[in-house]
């Protein structure tokens, strides 16, 4: 369930009417409700009820300060993948103890950046990570708390480019040698062992790889605790999926989720963190954009719209699939139109749908790109000279622009001409 709903003919966010924000922000824009992101996070504290655990926010999906805002001020933690994010977790008024530190290529800089700053623990994801973590913190004297991740070569089932838990994939220890890299890091000074971390991929749609994957981590728990290792904080990881395409998906709910997480680890007594990024970012978050032309080819039609690949590039990327909607209602029974729906990018892969069947528009109408809140204005560019496009917060009748659009001039004015030319 979302907030954008069609209300006397016209698609709103919440009680804003999208029409109303197009005329103030131009187009395209993103917009997110803050009543659909604080409902996704009540949904995993529901379902984590009478579990020790923290919800801690995968950033990457989305990452501007009033979002994060809007989640930390429900208790959320957030999960971090760069020094520029765990910057951008302190900006928004997150404590250092509610900041996980993911990603296999953290650096020194960073391991400091975290270090002076707070942290809740950082995941690490190989030996020489540990090795570099142990000296860093050491020179700073201080102890850095640990989960290692591991890979448990289970397969997600789901994007070749969003699976992370198979033995091929870049990230983690192997399962398999989990036993002696603990014991590694236990005789390293600057590390604290606190955990197990593991995460599989993004997307999923099934709760099997989940299973599989918790249940391996119970079994290593029990192992680890036998070898004389405190093991008192399972990171479950995300990657919960949504429904993109609404007439035929159905993911597993957080409930369902939760339930499995209870059912397979549960018994150990263990803190459950878990970092869900789509599911409560990508269907509190729409792109609107608006028709340049409706352009005949020989055998289609295309509907040229002002929004890019560099604006939402999950389509060109993953082959990603999003509902695309006018924002005025259609009358009921209204035949539909086929249309390749593009944008202005120089770039046959400016392609956001094929034959896609909608409501007919026309030039100057607005569409709505639903369920992009999550990896959309995150993984935006300046391709083609595009400035960046606004985002927009809304809650309830009122909405405020979060990111604003930079002018050419402030584009151009960043580059820097040698002297000498």
């Amino acid at each position: 369930m979302d907030h954008f709903l069609y209300r006397d003919g016209v698609l709103c966010a919440e009680d804003v009417p999208l029409a109303e924000i197009a005329a103030k922000v131009g187009t395209p824009f993103y917009c997110y409700s803050t009543a659909t992101l604080t409902r996704h996070h009540a949904l995993f504290e529901e379902a984590l009820s009478g579990l020790d655990h923290m919800i801690c926010f995968a950033m990457k999906s989305a990452s501007n300060q009033a979002i994060l805002k809007v989640l930390a001020n429900l208790g959320a933690g957030m999960d971090v993948v760069s020094g520029g994010e765990y910057a951008r977790a302190r900006a928004a008024g997150v404590p250092g103890d509610r900041i996980v530190f993911s990603g296999v290529g953290k650096t020194e800089g960073e391991m400091r950046m975290a270090l002076d700053g707070g942290i809740r623990q950082f995941n690490v994801e190989s030996e020489p990570e540990m090795a570099v973590l142990s000296r860093v913190a050491s020179e700073m004297g201080q102890i850095a708390p640990i989960t290692i991740r591991v890979n448990p070569d289970v397969d997600a089932r789901t994007h070749e480019k969003i699976s992370t838990g198979k033995k091929e994939d870049k990230f983690g220890i192997p399962i398999t040698r989990a036993r002696e890299v603990y014991a590694a890091a236990s005789s390293l000074p600057g590390l604290k062992v606190i955990g197990i971390d593991v995460h599989i991929g993004s997307q999923l749609t099934d709760l099997e790889p989940f299973e599989q994957a918790y249940l391996k981590v119970a079994e290593l728990t029990e192992t680890l605790r036998a070898d004389g290792h405190e093991i008192s904080r399972l990171d479950l990881g995300g990657g919960l999926g949504i429904p993109y395409a609404r007439s035929n998906e159905a993911p597993p709910l957080p409930l369902d989720y939760g339930a499995l997480i209870k059912r397979t680890v549960g018994h150990l007594g263990c803190e459950i963190e878990i970092e869900p990024g789509r599911l409560i970012s990508g269907n509190a978050g729409i792109m609107v954009a608006r028709v340049i032309y409706v352009k005949s080819g020989e055998d289609r039609q295309f509907l040229i719209i002002d929004g890019a690949m560099n604006d939402l590039i999950r389509p060109a990327m993953y082959g990603a699939y999003h509902d695309i909607v006018p924002v005025v209602e259609p009358a009921p029974g209204q035949p539909q139109a086929r249309y390749d729906i593009v944008g202005p990018v120089c770039e046959s892969g400016d392609t956001f749908a094929k034959s896609r069947d909608m409501p007919p528009v026309q030039a100057g109408d607005l569409v709505v790109f639903r369920s992009a809140g999550a990896y959309g204005a995150v993984m935006s560019s300046e391709y083609n000279t595009r400035p960046l496009i606004p985002e927009v917060l809304v809650r309830e009748d009122q909405f405020a622009v979060i990111r604003r659009r930079p002018t050419y001039e402030e584009m151009i004015a960043r580059d820097t001409v040698p002297a000498w030319l």
